[in-house]
This record gives C-alpha cells, sequence and structure tokens, in this order.
C-alpha cells in the first residue's frame, strides 16, 4: 500500500496495530471511524469590510477513555483527512501517556500569514460559536497546534465563558498564565521530546555531550526543542523552516538563530552557515534528526538516505509506514510521534487539572511530573517493542490502540 496521506498513513497504522493485537474486524471498524466529524461555515467581516467565508473542522474520534482532548490548527491547505488522522494519533496518544482524555482535532482552513490579528480574532471566536455545543471541559478542550498559540486560547476561553455566563478556564488549555495557563506549557512538547532522546540515547550508548543534532521546522516546538538540546549538551548543527535551512557543523546558538528568523522571516541566509534545503537536511550525517514540521517528511523515497542514529518525532506523522520499515530494517532508532511528542498534551492535562482545582503549580513541579509521566511512557512503549521484536512505533500503538479497545469492549456499545 502507497500511502499518500495523513488518513491513508493513520489508517495503515492502525491496520498494522489491529493485525499484532488480533482484533476482532468489527472493533478495528470502530477504531478506524471517528465518532463525530463537524464542518461548519466560518464567516467573517475582513478589515476592508468584505466577507469571507472559511471551512471550520472539528473531528472527535473516540472519548471511551475521557472526553476528547487536541489542538486546533489555522492551515490554508487543512482537509477533513488531515483532521481526522490527527485525531485518531491524538487517541493513542492520549493512551499511551495515560491520560484520561480521548484524541479529537480540529482547525479553520486559511492563511493566517495574510491576515490582521483582528481578523484572527473574529475568525476564531465566530468559529467556537459554531461547535460551542460540542465543547467544554467534561465534553472536548481544546489547545494550540500549527499557526494557534496561547492568544488563540484566550479568545476561545472568553468566547466560551461569556456564552455560558461565568470563566470557565478549564474549557481550554494552552492559555496564557495569567488566565489560569500552567506554567511549562509553551515548551512541554519539546521538553517531552528532550526526555524521550535522553531515554533513548541510554540505550543506544550515544554521549549527549558530544551528540549533533539537525531539527526539521524551527516553529515552537522545533525551536524550543534545539533549545533544550543545546542546554543539555548536544551541538545543534542544523535547523529548518518552510523556506529552507542552514548548516553550521561547529554548531548554531539556538536563540540567535531563533532572533535571526522573527527579524528576517526565515532561518536561511544565517551568519557563518550553509544554507540547505529540508530534503538536504533531512539527509544529513547526524546522531539525532527531529523532524518538527508537518506529515511525511520522511518517505520510501528518501527513508535509504536518513543517516541520523535516531529520530524523535516532533511533529505529527512526519514519517510514512513505508519509511517506518525502512529505518528499522536498517537499524534507525524512531521515537514515535505519539510517544515523543505528547508532552503537549500531557502538560495540557496538567493545566486542565489545576484548573478543575483552581490551583497553580510550580515549573519544577510541572516538570518533574511530566518527566516521570514520559519516562514511564517511553519505557511501557520500549519493553513492548522488545517482547514483540518490533519497531517503537508498531509497539506504541499496539500500546494505545489495545488500552482503547480494552475500554471499549469493558464499556460496550449502548444503546
Amino acid at each position: 500500500m502507497i500511502c499518500q496521506n495523513a488518513i491513508m498513513v493513520a489508517q495503515e497504522q492502525l491496520r498494522i496495530a489491529a493485525e499484532k493485537l488480533e482484533l476482532e474486524p468489527g472493533m478495528h471498524e470502530i477504531l478506524k471511524n471517528p465518532k463525530r466529524s463537524i464542518k461548519v461555515s466560518v464567516t467573517i467581516k475582513m478589515d476592508d469590510n468584505t466577507i469571507r467565508v472559511f471551512d471550520g473542522i472539528r473531528v472527535q474520534h473516540w472519548d471511551v477513555k475521557g472526553p476528547f482532548k487536541g489542538g486546533i490548527r489555522y492551515h490554508p491547505e487543512l482537509t477533513i483527512d488531515d483532521v481526522t488522522a490527527l485525531a485518531m494519533w491524538m487517541t493513542w496518544k492520549c493512551a499511551i501517556a495515560n491520560l484520561p482524555y480521548g484524541g479529537a482535532k480540529g482547525g479553520i482552513c486559511c492563511n493566517p500569514k495574510e491576515m490582521s490579528q483582528g481578523e484572527l480574532e473574529r475568525l476564531t471566536r465566530r468559529y467556537v460559536s459554531l461547535i460551542i455545543n460540542y465543547l467544554g471541559p467534561h465534553k472536548d478542550i481544546p489547545a494550540p497546534d500549527v499557526y494557534t498559540n496561547e492568544q488563540t486560547m484566550a479568545w476561545i476561553m472568553d468566547t466560551y465563558s461569556q456564552i455560558k455566563g461565568y470563566s470557565v478556564p478549564e474549557s481550554v488549555t494552552g492559555k496564557p498564565v495569567e488566565i489560569g495557563g500552567s506554567e511549562g506549557r509553551d515548551c512541554a512538547t519539546s521538553l517531552g521530546v528532550a526526555f524521550c532522546v535522553k531515554e533513548a540515547a541510554k540505550i543506544l550508548k550515544l554521549n549527549m555531550k558530544r551528540a549533533t543534532v539537525a531539527v526539521q521546522g524551527y516553529g515552537s516546538v522545533g525551536y524550543n526543542a534545539a533549545s533544550i538540546m543545546d542546554s543539555m549538551g548536544c551541538k545543534v548543527i542544523a535547523a529548518s523552516d518552510s523556506s529552507g535551512g542552514i548548516l553550521c557543523t561547529e554548531g548554531l546558538n539556538p536563540d540567535s538563530v531563533y532572533k535571526h528568523k522573527r527579524k528576517t522571516g526565515s532561518v536561511i541566509n544565517y551568519r557563518n552557515c550553509q544554507n540547505l534545503t529540508n530534503e538536504e537536511l533531512l539527509q544529513l550525517e547526524c546522531d539525532i534528526l527531529i523532524p518538527a514540521a508537518l506529515q511525511n517528511q520522511i518517505k520510501k523515497e528518501n527513508a535509504n538516505k536518513i543517516r541520523a542514529k535516531l529520530v524523535a518525532e516532533g511533529a505529527n506523522g512526519p514519517t510514512t509506514p513505508e519509511a517506518d520499515k525502512i529505518l528499522y530494517e536498517k537499524g534507525t532508532c524512531i521515537i514515535p510521534d505519539i510517544l515523543a511528542n505528547s508532552g503537549g498534551v500531557t502538560v495540557s492535562y496538567f493545566e486542565w487539572v489545576q484548573n478543575l482545582t483552581r490551583e497553580h503549580w510550580t515549573l519544577q513541579e510541572v516538570n518533574r511530573k511530566l518527566e516521570e509521566r514520559i519516562t514511564k511512557a517511553f519505557y511501557d512503549v520500549y519493553e513492548l517493542s522488545k517482547e514483540e521484536e518490533s519497531d517503537m512505533r508498531t509497539a506504541a500503538l499496539m500500546l494505545g490502540v489495545g488500552r482503547v479497545a480494552r475500554a471499549i469492549r469493558t464499556l460496550g456499545l449502548w444503546p
């Protein structure tokens, strides 16, 4: 099977896990389809007084283990198939981390780079008003994703609260700290990636103080991952964004590169560096590769050219099933997305708990709890991979899918 888009990749991964778990056909069919898919027309007035209509989507996969949880992304190429795949991955991700959530994902098909702050606020509030009956702290709790941020989440919280008539901070996570956000949420996904890399390095006998790192994607996850890996003693030698990448074998200063990107719009043309393409970055000789961009970056066509010893997936779905097989057979260790980047949803869970109890934890407490939970999940997956003699993605899928399937069997179907 040649997987050409995210939904095909997600369904092929589910098929592999279902086969390994010997799931009954009916259970496989249940898990293959989301519980609910919502599509709305988000109509707003633009700054020039014209009216535009944008497609808004929210897919809720399965909530058998708790309320739906998942990000909202704004992207000009967003499709319902992409969102469905991402919602499915969120279900497994939450189950692997033992979070009391089901998976969801949402978004609006728009180009936020071409929209003003006022237009984005109107777009966000209108979208929330259209799907509000399906949202709530015990129904579905959104979070930031691609091209959304803590300001977007503040608008969502305020819109939800205004309609309900009282403040409901637990209705959304990834908010600014001053309105109930958690300490550490801004770099939680990246810190989770780093915790996984640290444990994998022990297994691979990789010296973190000498390890070289390449990061594809220099948004929030990629930049913070680079910065954290640098602070752990690794040498970040390459970084890229949608415009291209840079290489410096002597090592980059992640913070300085990020300032350059904010000033110029891209990491390219950074001082004393060689420009390169995203494809070239993936194929660099390095110890650790962190794909933190979009889906399907590592595929059958380039998998044999990947030279990193360890791939830690900061993005969702960056590797196709065909590439997984090639990399596993050549001995490359992959920490799959549904494990590696689960730090974000884990700290979102911590934020939700703090909001429900009206508490506020210190950064040290949040990071300690995150490391404990991520490390436990990492070794749950690793031990199962050894037991099954499989790659870590298959083991992670078996763990997540298996936990959800057992919950569905236990509860049964009603009516």
